[in-house]
């Protein structure tokens, strides 16, 4: 399943809330958040079959098509089957990221965004629902 949101106006202090099911033989999912398909300030990629570290989280950053170096989180509290939430906020300097299990993790505006006005949502994660607030 995928989406892709354009136009949208996300500043900071907003927060992006995501809810939907992981399905049973799930590989991986990515949230996606810029200005466009090419600028991403926040690539969120949950992984359960990563060939270093197996259940990991990747969070990364796009310009044009260069990815910059990799943040991993081994905090995994997603299963195969299971819903979840995801809330993601924008802090301006940083996205904070809420993980099902209340672990919260950070990762740096490295594009130094002033606003959000693409998601997308791709991969092995069927979308229930989709809020900003």
């Amino acid at each position: 399943m995928s989406l892709e949101l354009h136009n949208m106006v996300l500043k900071s202090g907003d927060t992006l809330k995501i809810k939907g099911k992981i399905p049973d033989d799930a590989n991986r999912f990515a949230v996606n958040m810029g200005t466009d398909k090419d600028h991403i300030g926040l690539h969120f990629n949950p992984r359960f079959d990563d060939d270093t570290d197996g259940n990991v989280i990747v969070c990364n950053s796009l310009c044009e098509d260069c990815w910059d170096s990799e943040q991993r989180e081994c905090e995994f509290p997603f299963n195969k089957g299971e819903q979840v939430k995801i809330f993601v906020t924008f802090k301006g300097d940083s996205f904070e990221i809420k993980l099902p299990n209340g672990h919260v993790m950070e990762f740096p505006n490295r594009l130094s965004l002033d606003k959000i006005s693409y998601v997308s949502v791709h991969g092995d994660f069927k979308m229930v629902s989709f809020k900003l607030s």
